[in-house]
């Protein structure tokens, strides 16, 4: 069954949408987050646990999943589903963002790209079609094109080449996707050009994915940057389809992004910042190695629905994370993710009432209050 998306509405004052992503006989509103699990697990967590959290949409990676276990046992096992017992729909992505964090310009060449295996230095060589089977044989729902991410600051004839060449992948990989059953989203890059990406996502569109990704993003730029490279290529893109950020999960970020009109976020940040005793409030994160929880007897956040709130106090996480204890991390997950979802939930209704604008008032106020 192939993922479908329909616009429900638009916030009056903003670009902002409510929307809908169908998936056999379940449904997911939009705006989403995604909680991202790597290698086929969302970090210290079940499957059951993300569930609880209201999650739809779970992202894997492809790149890792080459390495390991391989594209093929994941097939034999019946797909991504079946192998992580996930029963929701599943993203992958295309590898790109591993292209950008591994590989060296000279290695990158019309064919592909050229890099070194991370676990046992083997001699790799990634193309969009090759990108395309693994995702195939994963079993995804959403499958996202090969493209090459431009680190900042890069100049103009760089972009431009890398852009162009995103293009041509683009156009490899719809050539090379063959399931009906699994989407296909292509990647708008461009860097800060405003030219660049208007070029890119009308191409794009010409091509008619199903759905669209703002790449090029979360790559250390300054966040009003990253804002206007979002405006810059969602002005461009059909008002019918997805449009997704890839790797973005600050909460002012969503929250920002959102009212510029993106659907769908993923981020590994609420896991990550877990796994370091970090945990996202309405008032700002807090870190819980700090002593001063020590003796806190109440929940990390009173209004907090999430499990861990419910039924564990910030002493009691404090005390798991100073003695290294993993299912402190497994808490301080489970609230992150539901934190971002949440945030999520709370934007879906400033759309319905055509109040986001005002929504951002009150969270910068409360997450940052003399900060910002």
């Amino acid at each position: 069954m192939k993922v479908e998306y329909k616009l429900q509405k638009k916030e009056k004052n903003t670009n902002a949408r409510l929307g809908k992503i169908i998936y056999g006989d379940k449904e997911f509103e939009t705006p989403m987050f995604m909680p991202v699990g790597t290698q086929a697990t969302v970090k210290t967590l079940s499957p059951e646990q993300v569930k609880e959290c209201n999650a739809g949409i779970i992202l894997a990676n492809t790149y890792h999943l080459w390495l390991r276990p391989g594209e093929d046992i994941v097939k034999k096992a019946g797909g991504l589903h079946k192998f992580m017992n996930y029963d929701g729909p599943i993203l992958t992505d295309s590898g790109g963002f591993q292209v950008f964090s591994l590989a060296k310009p000279k290695d990158i060449s019309e064919e592909g790209v050229k890099f070194k295996n991370q676990y046992n230095g083997d001699s790799l060589f990634l193309t969009p079609e090759k990108s395309i089977d693994i995702q195939e044989k994963l079993g995804s729902d959403i499958a996202i094109c090969f493209d090459e991410c431009v680190g900042l600051p890069a100049t103009y004839e760089y972009t431009k080449s890398s852009m162009e060449r995103t293009l041509r992948w683009a156009k490899r990989c719809k050539d090379a996707h063959k399931d009906e059953n699994q989407a296909l989203f292509a990647v708008v890059q461009g860097g800060e050009s405003k030219e660049l990406r208007e070029y890119c996502a009308k191409k794009l569109v010409e091509m008619d994915f199903d759905g669209y990704t703002i790449g090029g993003t979360s790559v250390g730029e300054e966040k009003p940057i990253q804002y206007k490279m979002v405006e810059y290529g969602v002005k461009y893109l059909p008002e019918d389809k997805v449009r997704y950020l890839m790797g973005v999960g600050d909460p002012i970020d969503i929250v920002e992004n959102v009212i510029r009109g993106i659907d769908i976020f993923d981020c590994v940040s609420p896991t990550r910042l877990a796994r370091h005793g970090h945990a996202y409030t309405r008032y700002g994160k807090i870190n819980l190695k700090n002593a001063k929880f020590k003796e806190d007897f109440t929940p990390v956040e009173k209004d907090c629905d999430c499990y861990a709130c419910k039924h564990y106090t910030k002493g009691y996480i404090n005390h798991l994370i100073k003695s290294e204890e993993s299912f402190g991390a497994t808490l301080l997950s489970i609230h992150n993710i539901r934190y971002l979802i949440r945030l999520t939930e709370e934007l879906r209704d400033a759309i319905k009432n055509d109040n986001i604008l005002e929504y951002r008032e009150r969270f910068i106020k409360d997450y940052y209050g003399e900060k910002k």
